[in-house]
């Protein structure tokens, strides 16, 4: 198929120039591809390339990273806690992106366009939405699980299976009106620039479709990434206020410290700081992206290519590779299930105690659950 490419992307850099994007695309579904791509040429070959091996591969590891949380989650009994519900249904969330758009994208990167039908396009679109919002809410209720647990201590009330069931109804019940809404009028789904994958139309300027796209990213954007942030900067200044009472007891007991020589070598606020550094780094950086492209589009901030619009795409679906690793790979019970169940996967030699060496976050909700 790139055989067939190559020579006209060569005869418009040759200076036929009449070639464009578009070209490609099935009759059927033109009219829905927006009248700005019509003026870019074909995109080089090599990038549809790279793109499809990058998501194919970002796709065997998510499903089998993801698929692997919620076995493992759901076959071990001290994993079976209220809290763990929201990371199983990240993961689930996660493997179904991926499993639902990973393929089609390979396929159109193969064809050099999308080739599929319209209605494929809505649906690739709308399971898109669904399944990024509801892992963006499910990592919010994760974090503020956290700090429900942290901040507020024995004052808190523990997390039940049925409040986090209902959690789990209310994330998805969200994420499926902002799924529907485009398929009733407010915004459409529409064949992205490089035109293999679709998304929201950013680029009609119509309030109603901009509407759409604003407050889309006031309540699946911000809103999520500002819970996160004060979440984690709350529980970092209660971890931080419980370690300088141990000091001061450590002193008044007149002992060096009240932890153990290898705990002392990594403080409670150092590990907290990177678990919350991590969380919101690569969560800033995942949809970021198609945040600027959105909103680049309906403001006309700069010129919107097709190589541009490969980046959301991207850095969207590599969220699922990396939240088994953030949310199950750093839970310690999970590190010893894993090796337990499939030594070969597991990031360690042999089994370490879950006392040791787990994440702050996840061990503080662990201990108040057990202890309720």
């Amino acid at each position: 198929m790139a055989a067939f490419v190559e020579p006209h992307f060569d005869a418009w850099q040759a200076g036929g120039g009449n070639l464009t994007v578009v070209d490609k695309v099935p009759p059927e579904i033109l009219h829905m591809v927006h009248p700005h791509w019509n003026q870019f040429p074909p995109m080089n070959p090599l990038w549809h390339s790279i793109l499809g091996f990058a998501i194919f591969m970002l796709g065997i590891v998510s499903m089998a990273g993801n698929a692997c949380v919620m076995y493992i989650f759901s076959n071990t009994k001290g994993l079976r806690t209220p809290s763990n519900l929201l990371v199983v249904n990240l993961a689930f969330s996660d493997f179904f992106m991926m499993f639902t758009m990973g393929p089609p994208m390979v396929v159109n990167c193969y064809h050099e366009t999308w080739y599929f039908s319209a209605f494929a396009c809505e649906l690739y679109a709308m399971l898109g939405s669904l399944f990024g919002c509801a892992s963006i809410w499910t990592m919010t209720m994760i974090a503020f699980d956290r700090y429900n647990v942290i901040v507020k201590g024995l004052s808190a009330k523990p997390m039940t299976s049925n409040g986090a069931l209902l959690r789990i109804f209310g994330i998805w019940a969200f994420a499926l009106f902002w799924t529907l809404a485009p398929l009733f009028g407010w915004n459409r789904y529409v064949p992205e620039g490089n035109m293999t994958a679709c998304g929201t139309d950013y680029l009609t300027q119509t309030w109603l479709s901009r509407s759409y796209i604003i407050i889309y990213a006031v309540f699946v954007y911000w809103l999520p990434l500002l819970t996160i942030i004060y979440s984690y900067t709350f529980i970092l200044k209660a971890v931080s206020a419980h370690e300088q009472q141990m000091r001061e007891q450590a002193k008044k007991m007149n002992v060096a410290s009240l932890r153990s020589s290898e705990a002392q070598q990594t403080s409670a606020e150092i590990k907290l700081a990177k678990v919350a550094l991590v969380t919101i780094s690569l969560w800033f950086m995942a949809w970021t992206p198609y945040l600027v492209i959105n909103f680049t589009g309906i403001f006309k901030a700069a010129p919107i290519s097709p190589l541009m619009t490969i980046w959301g795409s991207l850095f969207a679906k590599a969220n699922a590779v990396y939240n088994p690793i953030v949310y199950g790979i750093s839970h310690p019970k999970y590190r010893a299930a894993l090796y337990k169940t499939f030594p070969s996967l597991a990031c360690q030699s042999e089994p370490e105690p879950a006392c040791d060496a787990q994440s702050v976050a996840s061990g503080a909700t662990t201990a108040t659950e057990e202890k309720a």
